[in-house]
C-alpha cells in the first residue's frame, strides 16, 4: 500500500468513526435512559398487571418488527437520494422523491388499516398471534396497535430524511420521548386503578407515532422548503409525476418481507409452541439485549449515507475495517450484558422470570452477527448490492424457522434466537462478505479513488486539478 493510499485510509477511518461514534454514543445515553425507564416501566406492568399482561405486551409491541416492508422499500430510496445530492434543499429529485414516497405509503397505510380492521373482524387475531394474546381484550389492542401504526407510517419519511443528511444523532436524540411517554401513560393508569393492563402495547404505538412527527418536524427544516412543497404536489399526480423507485425499492422490499418472517417470528413460536412462561423469559431477555442491539442498529445505520455519498463522488471505501470493529464491539458489549443479567432479571421480574444458558448465550452470539453485518450490509445498499442480498435471504428464512422450530422443544426459549444466530451467520454474513471482497477489486480496477489521486498528487507535488 502506499504512502497516498495509506493516508486516504486513515482519513476515511476518521471521519467514519466520527460519524459511527456521534450517534452510537447519543444511541448509548438514550438507551441507559430508556433502559432504566424500560425496565422499571416492565416491573410496574409485571407487578401491578402480571405476566400475562407482560407477555401480551412484549408480543404486540413487536409487531412492527413484523411490519417494516410497509414502507414499500422507500427508505432505501429516500436515504440514496438525499445523501447523494450536492444541494437537497433545491434538488428536484429530492423533491420527487418524497413525493412519490408518499404516495406509495399512503397507499400501504390503507392497505395495512383494511387488513388489520378485517382479521378483527374475522375474529383472527387469537388465531395469528397464538396463546400470548389475552383473549378479553387482545383482538381490539391489535387492531388500535396496527391503526396507530398505519396513521403514523407516511411520517416515517422524517427519520429517512435525517439519515440520508447524516443527520442521524438527531434522529436518535428523538427516540428519547418513548420511554418516559410510556412510564408516565403506564404510571397514570396504575395510580387511577384504571384496568389497563391488556391495553398497554398501544401507549408504544403513541410513543414512536410522536418520535417520527418530531423527526418528519425537524426534517423538513433541514432541507426547507422541499417537504412543503412535496406535500402541496402529492394529490398533484400529472403536474408532478413520481420517479423510478422500483429498481432499488423492490429488493430492499424483500428484505424487509423476508428477514422479519425470519428473524421476528420468534415470539410467535413460542406463543404456539410454549406456555406463557417461555415467552415471558423470551420478552426479558430481548429487552435487556435489544439494548445493545439498536445501539448497534444505530451506529450502523450512520454508515449508510457514507457509502452512497463516497458511490456518488466515485470514491471506493471498505467496509472490512469497520466489520472486524462492529464484531468486537458487539461480541463484547453482549458478554458484559450476559455478566450482569442475572441481577437486572432478579430486579425486573421481582424474582418471576429466570433466563437459562440457552437463552442468554444465544443472544450474545446474535448480538456478536448482527453487529458484524451492519457495516457490509451498508455498503451494499446500491442497486447491484441490493439485488445480490435477495437469494441469501430468501434462503434464511425456511432455514431460521427450521431451525427455530426444531430447537424450541429441546431447549425451550433459547431456541428461536440461537437459530436466528446460526442463520444470520450463513446466510447474510458470509455471502456478504464475499460479494463485497469481489465488488471492491471490481470497483477499483473500474475507478481510481479520487481521493487517493488526490494525496498522490500532492505527495508527488503535482497541481491538483
Amino acid at each position: 500500500m502506499t504512502t497516498a493510499e495509506e493516508r486516504a485510509q486513515r482519513a476515511g477511518t476518521r471521519s467514519t468513526a466520527k460519524a459511527v461514534g456521534a450517534p452510537a454514543v447519543m444511541k448509548v445515553g438514550v438507551m441507559v435512559l430508556s433502559g432504566i425507564l424500560g425496565i422499571l416501566t416492565s416491573r410496574l406492568i409485571i407487578s401491578h398487571y402480571g405476566t400475562e399482561a407482560y407477555a401480551q405486551y412484549g408480543l404486540l409491541t413487536a409487531l412492527p418488527n413484523l411490519l417494516p416492508f410497509a414502507d414499500l422499500g422507500i427508505s432505501a430510496v429516500i436515504i440514496n437520494t438525499i445523501a447523494g445530492s450536492s444541494d437537497p434543499r433545491n434538488d428536484l429529485k429530492v423533491r420527487r422523491t418524497i413525493v412519490t414516497a408518499w404516495r406509495a405509503l399512503l397507499i400501504s397505510s390503507a392497505v395495512i388499516a383494511s387488513v388489520a380492521i378485517l382479521i378483527t373482524a374475522l375474529g383472527a387475531w387469537p388465531l395469528l398471534l397464538g396463546n400470548g394474546l389475552l383473549p378479553e381484550s387482545g383482538s381490539i389492542t391489535a387492531l388500535v396497535c396496527l391503526l396507530v401504526f398505519a396513521a403514523a407510517l407516511p411520517i416515517t419519511v422524517g427519520q429517512r430524511i435525517l439519515v440520508g443528511m447524516q443527520r442521524n444523532t438527531i434522529q436518535v436524540a428523538a427516540q428519547a420521548i418513548v420511554a418516559p411517554f410510556m412510564i408516565l401513560s403506564v404510571g397514570a393508569c396504575i395510580l387511577l386503578s384504571a384496568p389497563a393492563g391488556g391495553f398497554l402495547a398501544i401507549f408504544s404505538f403513541l410513543g414512536s407515532a410522536l418520535v417520527s412527527l418530531t423527526c418528519l418536524t425537524i426534517g423538513a427544516r433541514l432541507i426547507y422548503p422541499q417537504v412543503g412543497k412535496a406535500m402541496r404536489e402529492v394529490p398533484r399526480v400529472k403536474s408532478a409525476p413520481g420517479v423510478p423507485i422500483m429498481n432499488v425499492a423492490w429488493p430492499m422490499m424483500v428484505q424487509f418481507l423476508a428477514l422479519p418472517i425470519a428473524m421476528q417470528t420468534d415470539r410467535l413460536l413460542l406463543s404456539h409452541l410454549t406456555t406463557g412462561e417461555e415467552l415471558a423469559q423470551y420478552n426479558l431477555a430481548s429487552q435487556l439485549f435489544g439494548i445493545v442491539l439498536q445501539t448497534v442498529s444505530t451506529a450502523g445505520l450512520a454508515l449508510w449515507p457514507i457509502y452512497a455519498k463516497a458511490r456518488a463522488k466515485g470514491q471506493v471505501r471498505s467496509p472490512v475495517q469497520p466489520t472486524l470493529w462492529f464484531l468486537g464491539l458487539g461480541l463484547a458489549a453482549g458478554l458484559a450484558l450476559a455478566v450482569v443479567s442475572p441481577w437486572l432479571v432478579e430486579f425486573v421480574s421481582d424474582g418471576q422470570l429466570h433466563l437459562d444458558g440457552w437463552l442468554v448465550g444465544g443472544f450474545v452470539a446474535f448480538v456478536a452477527l448482527q453487529a458484524a453485518k451492519y457495516p457490509v450490509g451498508m455498503y451494499m445498499t446500491d442497486e447491484r448490492g441490493l439485488k445480490f442480498q435477495v437469494i441469501p435471504i430468501l434462503i434464511l428464512v425456511p432455514l431460521n424457522l427450521g431451525l427455530s422450530w426444531y430447537l424450541i422443544p429441546i431447549i425451550g426459549a433459547g431456541g428461536p434466537i440461537i437459530g436466528s444466530a446460526i442463520s444470520t451467520l450463513l446466510c447474510q454474513l458470509v455471502p456478504n462478505l464475499l460479494y463485497v471482497r469481489r465488488d471492491l477489486a471490481r470497483r477499483r480496477t473500474a475507478t481510481p479513488d479520487p481521493t487517493v489521486q488526490r494525496l498522490a498528487d500532492e505527495s508527488n507535488g503535482s497541481p491538483e486539478v
